[in-house]
């Protein structure tokens, strides 16, 4: 039996939770329980969350009672449960739409264990398996999956079955301890096939899988949740498609939200829809619930009255018009909305990873690039392109260096300087910042891996040097940025994180990221060519499991006449190239020269190299995932690339791989640059390189 004082740590931190507490034996035996499998009673599956060394989070849901549903839940050595350690009693609530959550303690660090579990009848859920994370001064390689936006409703997950297929015939010891899950889980924006002509968007078809009891339906067409019960059924739903139900059953996963998971252009407690923010305090509070009970993860909750249901504060829909110096607004409701859940934390596996979580929604001020004020900042002879100079101005509002211009200008169009009083854009927030801060510079494990589900690393382009006569000519004073939104542009936070890692001595920084729907490698720095080029760590952006990407959206609809169609688009050979790529990598002259030759090797030739030194790899049209492998020596993040998930493979392996790329950076010391290595291990990743 566990000792007192550790019992009664783990009931708290079972309490903090809004979990039940079991705890592990020293001496195993087997099961006394009768357990028949009902997968039917049991739907939406398993489930298991943060491992830590003593202890895991376990789920389920039961499935269409009425009433809450006493369970017994068993933890064994092995999948016959011949050598069970853990059994204990536990309610799947009524309250928190029949599901359960089991802190199981006592449990010996970096095991694999198997879990259960069965009502009174015997009537029993799938058999789910874990693995606790070694303890902090164990010096074994640790390796897991990072993952990001799977959308049931327009793909297939073939990622995870391509995961598991893999993972199960790999050594024990190279067999992943976890998959870091950074966010849009599910899409609160749900297509409904009838919308859509013939049924399809893009190349690919509307699933029904998600319909919500109430919504919403926006004018750009989509359906969003507006109740508890709307946001409750999308996890459902989601969790009905086989492949991400055995994805949770085979592996604990350590979530975070991103923005879907509440609303697609959120922040704080906003939507905004048609330009507009609109308060939306009691949706928020729906999303954060309805997370709360679907992913068992240790997040905190204020009050913890009950340890098994989240308890929603009594909030109200008002306006929301006074904002602190980091853009977070002061209405008490708003305030009340964001703190009814904490996600981000911190989570250490080993000798060598400390895993540091944070939440880029929801303390975020306003996206400076989103505002309808600057809608007419845009081009058609530039699409997606918008001068680096007044990206700058809008992230750092009137703490600009040099002082914030009067107006900000793009080619003849020019608008009121609408940042010109504001502060800096921020994404962490203030107390979130604080505490990622002072975590990192604490940090003693080999790796510091910020698990942020936002991209990094620069996306920009050179089309100052076009040549003369392809379209018109740029307007701006230098390079262009493509995208916004991320830490991308948010150039002033990420520059003071940035400059903490290089005066503190910080070596080992690693930052895992999703949400960009592709693959991207490089080295972490916050300003590149003409400014100094000074990295302090490297990045990795993993691919959607299956949510459509920007490829796709440039193929059905950038024009074919264009003159900057090559940049985004090449034409070659009878087939679509994402030329995107090589846009951001080498730079306009070697798009033009691809697509005049169909040569990528000789594209490359010509590839500009003060436009882009911090990326070492990238692919837009990528589907599929990321494994992470961390040591004493080195870190490696491996690229599994699979085809357009368009249907469901039917083979066990999942389908195909597009390729396999690995790359490596060997643990500098401070002061020092680090260096990526890039090997492609099967496939050809195109215009990626």
């Amino acid at each position: 039996m566990a000792n007192p004082l550790n019992r009664r740590g783990f009931l708290r931190a079972a309490a903090a939770m809004g979990a039940t507490f079991a705890s592990g034996n020293a001496f195993a035996a087997p099961s006394r329980k009768r357990w028949v499998e009902r997968r039917d009673l049991f739907a939406e599956g398993v489930a298991s969350g943060d491992p830590a060394p003593d202890s895991v989070l376990l789920w389920t849901r039961v499935s269409g009672a009425a009433k809450s549903v006493p369970l017994t839940v068993e933890v064994s050595e092995d999948a016959a449960f011949t050598r069970v350690i853990a059994t204990a009693r536990t309610r799947a609530l009524a309250e928190a739409d029949h599901t359960c959550r089991v802190l199981v303690g006592a449990l010996k660090p970096a095991r694999t264990y198997w879990y259960r579990f069965a009502d009174k009848d015997g009537n029993g859920s799938r058999v789910g398996r874990t693995r606790t994370a070694p303890t902090d001064d164990d010096p074994r390689p640790v390796r897991f999956a990072f993952v990001s936006c799977q959308n049931v409703c327009e793909g297939a997950q073939n990622a995870y079955r391509r995961m598991a297929y893999d993972d199960e015939r790999a050594r024990p010891e190279d067999q992943l301890c976890f998959v870091l899950h950074l966010g849009d889980f599910v899409y609160e924006v749900v297509d409904y096939p009838e919308d859509f002509k013939d049924g399809h968007r893009y190349d690919r078809r509307i699933r029904p899988a998600v319909r919500y009891p109430q919504g919403e339906k926006l004018k750009v067409g989509f359906h969003i949740p507006i109740t508890l019960e709307d946001y409750r059924t999308l996890y459902r739903s989601y969790l009905h498609d086989p492949d991400i139900q055995d994805a949770r059953a085979r592996w604990p996963f350590v979530s975070m939200w991103d923005n879907h998971e509440f609303s697609w252009l959120g922040w704080q407690s906003f939507q905004q829809f048609d330009g507009i923010d609109r308060p939306a305090q009691t949706r928020k509070v729906m999303a954060n619930q309805a997370w709360f009970e679907y992913l068992p993860a240790r997040v905190a909750r204020p009050g913890r009255r009950s340890v098994e249901r989240f308890e929603a504060p009594a909030v109200k829909d008002v306006p929301i018009e006074r904002f602190d110096d980091s853009g977070l607004g002061q209405e008490r409701n708003n305030l009340l909305a964001i703190r009814s859940l904490t996600g981000y934390r911190a989570l250490r596996f080993g000798r060598h990873v400390d895993l540091l979580i944070t939440d880029q929604h929801s303390y975020r001020s306003q996206d400076p690039g989103g505002r309808k004020e600057g809608d007419a900042l845009g081009s058609k002879d530039f699409p997606e392109m918008a001068p680096e100079e007044l990206m700058r101005a809008l992230d750092a509002g009137r703490a600009l260096a040099g002082g914030p211009p009067d107006t900000l200008s793009f080619g003849n169009v020019s608008v009121p300087n609408f940042r010109k009083a504001e502060p800096a854009q921020t994404i962490l927030g203030a107390e979130q910042k604080a505490w990622f801060l002072n975590r990192l510079a604490a940090s003693r494990a080999t790796w510091k891996v910020w698990g942020n589900s936002e991209g990094t690393l620069d996306w920009r382009a050179d089309p100052q040097n076009l040549p003369a006569g392809t379209g018109a000519r740029w307007p701006g004073k230098g390079y262009a940025c493509l995208g916004g939104g991320d830490y991308g542009t948010a150039y002033r936070e990420r520059a003071e994180i940035y400059d903490k890692v290089r005066d503190g001595g910080t070596t080992g920084f690693v930052t895992l990221s999703g949400d960009r729907h592709s693959f991207w490698a490089g080295l972490a720095a916050k300003d590149l060519p003409p400014a100094p080029f000074e990295p302090v760590g490297v990045a990795f952006v993993t691919a959607s499991i299956s949510a459509p990407g920007l490829v796709e959206a440039y193929e059905h609809r950038f024009p074919k006449d264009h003159p900057l169609r090559p940049l985004y688009i090449a034409d070659v050979a009878g087939k679509m190239r994402p030329a995107i790529n090589l846009l951001m990598h080498h730079g306009v002259r070697a798009c033009l020269d691809y697509q005049r030759t169909g040569d990528a090797a000789a594209a490359r030739r010509a590839s500009n190299r003060d436009l882009a030194p911090h990326l070492s790899f990238l692919d837009m049209g990528g589907h599929g995932y990321a494994i992470a492998r961390f040591d004493a020596d080195a870190v490696a993040c491996e690229f599994v690339c699979i085809p357009r998930p368009l249907e469901r493979s039917e083979g066990e392996d999942g389908g195909p791989v597009t390729y396999r790329v690995t790359h490596r950076a060997a643990h500098w010391s401070a002061g020092q640059r680090p260096q990526l290595e890039q090997r492609v291990i099967e496939g050809d990743p195109g215009l990626a390189l």
